[in-house]
């Protein structure tokens, strides 16, 4: 998961899902009544379309993707908003301190964006002498929004609905106590929730992406404003059903962000808020709920989105684009995200009929070769939410009925958790070799990442509300963890 989303009106009908590898025939047209010159231009028009679909049914998928040229104007940084004029945003200190904490989950899926952690802290196996403790626990508004941790402190997108205002909020990680937040103003209806994105830090910078898409960056020590970037009145994006779930991703001193609309992807300067480059955006993809992933792709850096038109991936360093295909679309919500499998391969997987695909990228002679290596059915494996982990030569994840599942990396389950053990639509993380996972009533799970069996240890009752959908976040045996209008911190290490 991205951004958390809840389930549409369950009489829409079933998404178009570009897994599909069937083809539309031609229907045969008599030609006994036409004159020999029509006769001959329709057989030549009829052989350039055989010809077409020979090539579409045989040939590897090929999608090679000319270089367009980049929009690299600089822009000076501003406080580009259009929520009122003047610019309104709000800092407020409050008591809490940072605790002596340097372990992080510094932005959405953890510090390597693979829903994965390893810090070295010893984490509690057998939870028989008592459930975890609760460190402690605040009120959030209605929404899925996880937390980054960081610098001793956990950082929430949240809203506020009595202000009508975005608040980004910075906790102390030790007790839970505000040591920040800034606000902007924005007004939002409750729709399934309001806020559900993960910030994003990067020592001195935060970053976080608003439910209508805006972009603000503050001080990670003190909140004191840097920049604000609205995505819609800027940059043409169309805020996504359900609002953003997108995250910000912070690589090499630039936010990397996919608004779709006027450019597909861009980088921001993320200490000015500089434009450094475009992606164009030819076919007029919008923004999904899905966040962006970084990739090695032979030697080049490269980032790699699913929006609403496919699957792309641009350049780290310009922004071209490297590759792209149209045989991967989610029709009703795009909200897991690619995960990047060893050998240059793509895992790509979603909900509401979208079933799961794995694609195999190889060097052509004008580019990059996308070529589907296989599609599963949503009851073999899918994900309605959060994205599939790996770890290993394997992928874990929780497919449309609830089950838990470890599989291949050619499609086969390994095993699946079972009847009784199922996690509906809620997240899961995997540190230090252990599955953490949360069904919807705030049911914790432990057990052990291995592709040998489902083997859990431990469950817990850990939060007291309903739809706890947010990611959780890990850091020196702290657990953060949420349902729809609280916030906890979990004691889970030794």
């Amino acid at each position: 998961m991205s951004g958390v989303i809840d389930n549409p009106d369950p009489d829409e009908a079933a998404p178009r899902v570009g897994a599909s590898f069937a083809r539309r025939g031609h229907a045969d047209r008599s030609i006994d009544a036409l004159p020999i010159e029509k006769v001959i231009v329709a057989l030549a028009i009829a052989g350039g379309f055989a010809a077409l679909a020979i090539w579409w049914m045989l040939g590897p998928g090929v999608e090679v993707v000319p270089r367009v040229p980049l929009d690299r104007t600089p822009r000076a940084p501003t406080s580009e908003v259009d929520v009122e004029t003047p610019f309104t945003g709000v800092l407020t200190p409050g008591d809490g301190i940072a605790a002596d904490v340097r372990a992080s989950w510094p932005s959405f899926r953890g510090p390597r964006r693979d829903g994965t952690t390893y810090d070295g802290t010893a984490l509690v196996r057998d939870w028989s002498g008592g459930d975890p403790a609760r460190l402690w626990s605040v009120d959030v508004g209605e929404g899925y929004a996880g937390a980054a941790i960081a610098n001793g402190c956990v950082y929430v997108l949240d809203y506020d609905r009595a202000a009508q205002a975005d608040a980004l909020r910075c906790l102390s990680l030790a007790d839970g106590r505000e040591v920040w937040r800034y606000t902007y103003p924005v007004r939002i209806k409750r729709n399934h929730g309001m806020s559900r994105t993960v910030p994003a830090v990067d020592g001195q910078y935060v970053v976080s992406v608003g439910p209508k898409c805006h972009v603000l960056c503050v001080d990670a020590s003190t909140g004191a404003f840097r920049w604000i970037i609205d995505l819609v009145a800027r940059h043409g994006a169309t805020v996504p059903q359900w609002y953003a779930g997108q995250c910000p991703l912070i690589d090499d001193g630039q936010v990397i962000l996919a608004p779709g609309g006027s450019s597909l992807l861009m980088a921001v300067d993320v200490a000015t808020g500089a434009v450094r480059w475009r992606s164009p955006n030819p076919d007029g993809w919008e923004m999904t709920h899905s966040s962006i992933v970084p990739m090695t792709l032979d030697g080049r850096r490269a980032y790699v989105y699913c929006g609403s038109g496919g699957v792309v991936g641009v350049g780290a360093d310009d922004g071209s684009v490297v590759w792209r295909t149209t045989r991967w679309k989610v029709s009703i919500a795009m909200v897991a995200s690619p995960v990047i499998v060893p050998g240059n391969r793509i895992f790509l997987s979603g909900g509401y009929g979208a079933g799961s695909m794995m694609l195999q990228l190889r060097r052509g002679i004008d580019g990059y070769v996308v070529e589907p290596l296989f599609a599963l059915a949503p009851g073999v494996f899918g994900a309605t939410q959060h994205t599939p982990i790996v770890l290993g030569d394997h992928l874990y994840g929780v497919r449309p009925d609830g089950q838990l599942v470890c599989l291949d990396f050619d499609g086969t389950i390994r095993w699946s958790s079972g009847s009784a053990a199922r996690f509906g639509l809620g997240p899961y993380l995997i540190a230090n070799g252990l599955i953490y996972a949360m069904d919807d009533d705030g049911l914790l799970s432990l057990a052990e990442a291995t592709p040998d069996a489902w083997r859990p240890l431990a469950r817990a009752r850990v939060l007291d509300g309903h739809e706890s959908w947010g990611p959780m976040a890990m850091a020196a045996g702290r657990l953060v963890v949420r349902d729809f209008t609280t916030m906890t911190c979990l004691a889970v290490g030794r």
